[in-house]
């Protein structure tokens, strides 16, 4: 029987890239959007055959996740990963206190925590008919979470509180479904293509490896939480180049 991953936020930067790895691998892909379907259909027509799908639930919305629920029961009934990769966040520096309004913290923690708890809440019953010896939910937090460095202080409070949940979910579900946080640093691409340049070098420059990760990068260590690291749970497995060692 083919396996199943559903990757919230699916088709962005990092969402396609661990969605790719698990497809080449023979898994079947459902994929979740917030707003633009075009982008999430057109990446579906970009990996290999398979019963793959595409569905509309902000992870904010609990009628969307109790219709996503529905929908991954009755055509795949089951589920073997869960991938919490939905995030928002906005530019705020962190001396600036008045700058991070009430409105954006509330938004980044119903996405960023709040939401990747329904979806586990969710999908808990499926993930425990996995075809695999336990189901797996797969959190993708950051080191601002351990590091207090980041886009703004909302969002490393969020990563922090996703990566506690991790643990404590960890132990809720034992031994039939397993949790991990996958914490990448920077990641080249959409996001670091706004940012000042200036900023970048130095960041660069205090990452041991000497480089940003890619997609990839992260989207290896999720397969390889699924495939290989199976004895694993509750962990927070950085992919940031060395970058908290200085």
């Amino acid at each position: 029987m083919r396996k199943t991953v559903l990757v919230t936020g699916g088709s962005g930067e990092i969402g396609s890239a661990i969605c790719k790895k698990f497809a080449d691998n023979g898994y079947d892909i459902i994929i979740t959007y917030n707003a633009n379907a075009q982008r999430a259909e057109n990446f579906l027509a970009t990996l290999p055959a398979g019963n793959h799908s595409a569905f509309h639930a902000p992870n904010t919305d609990a009628e969307k996740i109790t219709a996503l629920e529905v929908f991954v029961k009755e055509k795949y009934g089951k589920l073997d990963v869960l991938v919490n990769n939905a995030g928002i966040t906005t530019p705020v520096p962190h001396e600036n206190l008045d700058g991070l309004t009430d409105e954006w913290i509330d938004r980044i923690m119903q996405t960023n925590f709040r939401g990747s708890f329904a979806m586990a809440r969710a999908f808990r019953e499926l993930l425990e008919k996995s075809t695999e010896d336990t189901g797996l939910i797969v959190n993708i937090s950051s080191i601002a979470g351990i590091f207090g460095i980041g886009s703004n202080i909302a969002y490393c409070a969020s990563k922090a509180a996703l990566d506690s949940m991790t643990r404590s979910l960890a132990r809720a579900l034992a031994p039939k479904i397993r949790v991990v946080s996958v914490s990448p640093g920077f990641v080249e691409g959409e996001y670091t293509a706004t940012m000042n340049p200036e900023f970048l070098k130095a960041q660069k420059e205090h990452t041991p490896l000497g480089r940003f990760a890619l997609g990839e990068d992260v989207a290896n260590a999720v397969f390889s939480v699924a495939t290989q690291l199976t004895f694993s749970t509750g962990n927070i497995i950085t992919v940031d180049g060395g970058r908290l060692l200085k």
